[in-house]
């Protein structure tokens, strides 16, 4: 598989990344060493990527995954915290948990932020800096669906790599458009930054569209790799496929299986909580103060069953 240089990190990227969100508790969640077996099956097929974050709880799988392959590959994490001590608190969790002793990039968990991220997270990104200088971090980045948050960082230099958000139909974008995000991503790229995608498929919402989906993203200036959620060998086996170039893939996979979010309508306690996390819009009270979800926005995150304290919510 083709690797790129990930902007002025050093780092080298295989252009498919591995999101190992979908394999976690939020959703699919597989047990540890059922997701191990397929991560170390992408590794051997030539993906070096692995994306996760504090929130997902996937650390334990990529531990059991490294200890199945003979190369180590580049690992990106982040996390939500907004003070020092509790970015530095992630940071150790996410080396002892996955045998590590440095990361290679770790992120400003920031998907429904605001431009002031930098100032209402200063704590957080000064220990980022700190570990960066003692060597245990070799880059830092943030992870954001609004484009002003993009267009802010690609002219910070604390900031090496840029995840931003961007599909085809333009799902889960905050504070501007697909064409808006685009011109944002080129920014970051003019200015050195490392640009890697999300939710190129919206989350799963978009897999009838595979084909003309991975080739939009692919066709952004720029862009070093792809993050893609995977759930099994056959759906690995089909991506590395596909992005190596081959497209008679019938028989591999019918990579067409949606998950879709429910809320029990009887669990539900009107708190609210699960409204707040949703970064795409895509929830609301309805008549009977119930939360619902509309399915034309959602991005199939799973980070209001993270805000759920009630744990009413379901992707299934």
């Amino acid at each position: 598989m083709e690797k790129r240089m990930l902007g002025n990190t050093g780092i080298e990227v295989s252009e498919l990344c591995f999101g190992v969100l979908p394999a976690g508790p939020l959703q699919k969640n597989l047990p540890p060493e059922e997701s191990a077996e397929m991560i170390a099956y992408a590794i051997k097929s030539g993906i070096n990527f692995l994306d996760t974050a504090q929130m997902y709880k996937t650390y334990s799988h990529i531990k059991l995954a490294l200890d199945k392959v003979s190369t180590r590959p580049v690992i990106a994490s982040k996390s939500t915290a907004l003070t020092y001590e509790e970015m530095e608190e992630a940071i150790l969790e996410s080396l002892e948990a996955m045998g590590l002793e440095d990361i290679d990039i770790f992120h400003l968990h920031a998907a429904k932020a605001e431009a002031d991220v930098f100032e209402v997270r200063k704590g957080a990104l000064q220990c980022l800096l700190d570990y960066k200088a003692k060597g245990i971090i070799k880059a830092i980045g943030i992870s954001t669906h609004n484009v002003k948050v993009v267009e802010a960082a690609a002219v910070r230099r604390e900031i090496d790599v840029v995840f931003p958000i961007i599909n085809k139909a333009g799902r889960g974008i905050i504070g501007g458009s697909v064409e808006e995000m685009r011109k944002a991503i080129a920014l970051c790229t003019q200015n050195g930054k490392g640009i890697y995608l999300m939710k190129v498929l919206g989350g799963g919402t978009l897999i009838d569209e595979y084909s003309s989906s991975v080739d939009f993203s692919r066709s952004i200036e720029g862009v070093a790799s792809i993050s893609i959620g995977m759930v099994s060998k056959e759906e690995v086996l089909y991506n590395v496929k596909y992005f190596n170039g081959e497209r008679d893939l019938e028989g591999i996979i019918s990579i067409k299986s949606k998950k879709n979010p429910r809320i029990p309508q009887h669990m539900c306690a009107s708190c609210g909580k699960c409204i707040e996390a949703c970064h795409s819009d895509a929830i609301y009270f309805n008549e009977s103060e119930k939360a619902c979800i509309d399915l034309s926005k959602c991005v199939q995150c799973g980070y209001c069953a993270v805000a759920c304290p009630h744990f009413c919510i379901r992707i299934v």
